[in-house]
């Protein structure tokens, strides 16, 4: 979980320092190198991908030179996710506004509160100079916390931004499988795949590892950052489960709110082009796709411990009425 980088390689105005980030795990171009202050956002994509990207923009405005831009200029899209709740889908779906309006064709990056590889948490400031590295047209995607300053960020006219999350029952599940199976680089692998079996590494996607050189706190505390954007009217709140199981109903929602912003003439063949633009397959870390798939993995032990650290994080989230489930 890291900071991607700035595929235009800007470098920072008015005395701010440069910008330099780190590529996710799943899109890794080059290993990071240096963890001095200074480097904690470090570049690694090729000169040729960031001329690339600034290409495809200029290309992108060209094709919808007709259209007129929306009161207060374009804005960018953004995705907030918590891990392991369908961020490639919501990545595909926001990327899906690029065949109806002037929009990147592709994430101008990607940043986590956490570092996939070491593990260690970012500093407040890394999520802020993040933000304000991105420009107008820009789509990007992030696991960000809810703290004051990311919120007053996203608020008002630069941002269209979306908060996806998931049942905590699921994201337990596939956290353990994602951590085993799926990402060898990540700081947990070695840990989860010396743990017995499948059962036991759930266990531990529950509880957490208290007291371990790396923080890792039970799925409640992970969840606890992210709870505040649910406070805020202007995030549009996504169900995982509600794109799966109502996608077209859901997309209509995400489609209402971008037109909000941006008012289109013509708003019907919206939702045919982010269908489209969904494609799992080319998900990297895709697994099954389904809800619900904790009822088949939970133990009565499962169940009573997440009972227990979880108080009443499910009936929050909208997922239980009560704690008899």
């Amino acid at each position: 979980m890291v900071v991607t980088n700035d595929p235009s390689g800007r470098s920072s105005v008015g005395g701010r320092s440069q910008l330099l980030r780190r590529i996710h795990p799943s899109r890794l171009d080059v290993a990071p190198t240096n963890s001095k202050r200074k480097c904690a956002l470090m570049t690694g994509r090729p000169a040729a991908r960031r001329l690339l990207f600034r290409l495809e923009k200029s290309a992108q405005r060209w094709r919808f030179r007709k259209l007129a831009p929306p009161a207060f200029g374009w804005p960018i899209l953004l995705g907030i996710s918590f891990p392991k709740s369908g961020t490639h889908l919501l990545d595909q779906i926001l990327l899906g506004f690029s065949s109806v309006a002037p929009f990147s064709r592709r994430l101008h990056s990607f940043y986590a509160e956490y570092e996939g590889v070491s593990g260690r948490k970012r500093a407040v400031q890394d999520a802020e100079l993040w933000l304000d590295s991105l420009r107008s047209r820009d789509v990007a995607s992030a696991h960000l916390f809810a703290r004051p300053g990311a919120v007053g960020r996203v608020h008002g006219n630069e941002f269209v931004p979306y908060f996806l999350f998931r049942d905590p029952r699921d994201v337990a599940v596939s956290h353990a499988f994602y951590v085993t199976e799926m990402e060898p680089r990540h700081v947990h692998h070695a840990y989860y795949s010396s743990l017995s079996d499948f059962s036991e590494r759930l266990r531990v996607s529950i509880e957490g590892l208290p007291g371990g050189a790396v923080e890792f706190p039970d799925i409640a505390q992970r969840f606890a950052p992210y709870l505040g954007w649910l406070e805020e009217d202007a995030v549009l709140k996504i169900r995982y489960e509600d794109l799966v199981n109502a996608r077209r109903e859901t997309l209509g929602r995400i489609i209402g709110r971008f037109l909000v912003r941006v008012p289109l003439r013509e708003s019907a063949p919206v939702l045919a082009r982010l269908e489209q633009a969904i494609q799992p397959d080319k998900s990297p870390t895709f697994r099954s796709g389904k809800t619900g798939e904790w009822r088949r993995y939970f133990t009565p032990e499962h169940k009573a411990r997440f009972k227990e650290v979880s108080a009443d994080l499910l009936i929050r989230l909208g997922y239980e009425t009560n704690n008899d489930w």
